[in-house]
């Protein structure tokens, strides 16, 4: 549970990534510190980062996607290899009840 002045330092350091504006790195390791303990902080740092990619003006598709937190956000990066693979990596942003132990 997030008390309410880490949410809002989270969410104005969220809308700097999502404008593209300077982030410190202090900034960014806090950031991200709670995104891979929390499912709901890991989502709002890939809506940023897809409104950072897209943009200030996004199509309807990657607002769509935005939206539905569906898809990738880096636009390069790789999809899963079920050859060489580990399924249980790919899915470690998942839920914890998802997740392999």
């Amino acid at each position: 549970m997030l008390t309410t002045s880490t949410r809002l330092k989270l969410q104005s350091i969220l809308r700097r990534v999502a404008e593209g504006a300077s982030v410190s790195l202090s900034d960014r390791v806090y950031l991200q510190k709670f995104a891979d303990r929390d499912r709901t902080v890991y989502s709002w740092l890939r809506r940023a980062r897809r409104q950072q990619l897209a943009g200030r003006h996004p199509g309807a598709l990657d607002s769509l996607l935005s939206d539905l937190d569906l898809g990738s956000v880096e636009p390069d990066q790789q999809h899963h290899r079920p050859e060489t693979d580990d399924l249980g990596d790919w899915f470690a942003g998942a839920d914890p009840w998802l997740r392999r132990d």
